[in-house]
């Protein structure tokens, strides 16, 4: 297992090179700059040129990607052009709440998840089936943005159960979540349905019914057990995305977090803070990712022989 950690952890460096290139060229090709945010009406071209080279932005692309990756490896992200504080301790006081925000979702939509497509798979063609497949359907289609719009329309503004925005109470994190935690569930349940049904056909549930164990406990005891391989692969995906789904989310409910941070410093064109918000969010991809590879390799044995 230990040599399985090792050879995974050294094709994620390939990965994050490639990942860190994209994210600082992509940034850089956008049009428009931070300066257009610094400068007041009126400022000389020569004002301009000077703020431009403080910050190195006159340097070519290549060489500006080499000072930041350099600098990024020793723990330094740089300082926030438009704020005028570093990246890092911007990052550090919005992480913790992208990563509550997230963990909660996460939850909320593995094990939502999880038992509505066991019971979907269970009470296979009647009309929990089917009631459970329309939901998966819906939750598909519908963008998180307008199911959150939605959310603030009936339960805060109609009913007024839950605050529309903000992030003072444990009681402003029930809409966010929901928003993004129903399209996971959506997901994660068609998948454990899949999986459950396509178990359930294999030689070894026969035989189990042959000797007399009861429906129920087959199908939870041990069909729901061996289908559980895919649902890890598909949960491991839905970490980095359900903290780079925050992004949206956090901005529609005005919660502060990375979502937050990133939209504001997009509009700034503010490099340094886009391009660490980013990179996080890329490495949450990337560990998540990871985290369900080990967890698949800890489950199946052929896992780990395939690295082998």
């Amino acid at each position: 297992m230990l040599n399985y950690l090792v050879k995974r952890l050294l094709l994620l460096v390939p990965v994050f090179l490639a990942v860190s290139m994209i994210i600082f060229m992509i940034i850089h090709l956008v049009p428009g700059d931070p300066i257009d945010n610094m400068i007041q009406i009126g400022s000389s071209p020569e004002q301009r040129a000077q703020l431009i080279a403080r910050y190195g932005l006159d340097q070519p692309l290549v060489v500006q990607y080499g000072v930041w990756f350099r600098n990024m490896l020793g723990g330094d992200l740089g300082d926030a052009i438009i704020l005028r504080r570093p990246v890092a301790e911007l990052i550090a006081e919005n992480l913790p709440h992208s990563l509550l925000l997230g963990c909660l979702a996460f939850t909320f939509s593995a094990v939502v998840g999880v038992a509505t497509g066991a019971v979907a798979a269970v009470f296979k063609d009647s009309w929990i089936d089917r009631a459970v497949m329309a939901f998966i359907l819906l939750g598909s289609t519908l963008p998180s943005f307008w199911l959150g719009l939605l959310l603030i329309l009936v339960f805060a503004v109609q009913l007024e159960w839950f605050p529309v925005s903000g992030a003072r109470s444990w009681t402003a994190l029930v809409l966010p979540v929901l928003t993004i935690g129903l399209h996971g569930v959506a997901l994660v349940s068609r998948v454990t349905r899949a999986a459950m049904l396509d178990v359930a056909r294999k030689d070894f549930v026969l035989m189990l019914h042959a000797k007399g164990l009861s429906h129920w406990r087959i199908q939870l005891h041990h069909v729901l057990r061996h289908a559980l391989l895919p649902v890890v692969t598909i949960l491991s995906l839905r970490i980095g995305w359900i903290v780079g789904g925050a992004v949206t989310i956090e901005f529609v409910f005005a919660r502060p977090g990375l979502g937050s941070l990133l939209i504001t410093s997009l509009n700034q064109r503010d490099y340094p803070v886009v391009q660490g918000c980013l990179l996080m969010l890329a490495m949450a991809v990337m560990l998540g990712t990871l985290l369900g590879d080990l967890v698949q390799a800890a489950m199946d044995p052929r896992v780990r022989d395939s690295m082998k």
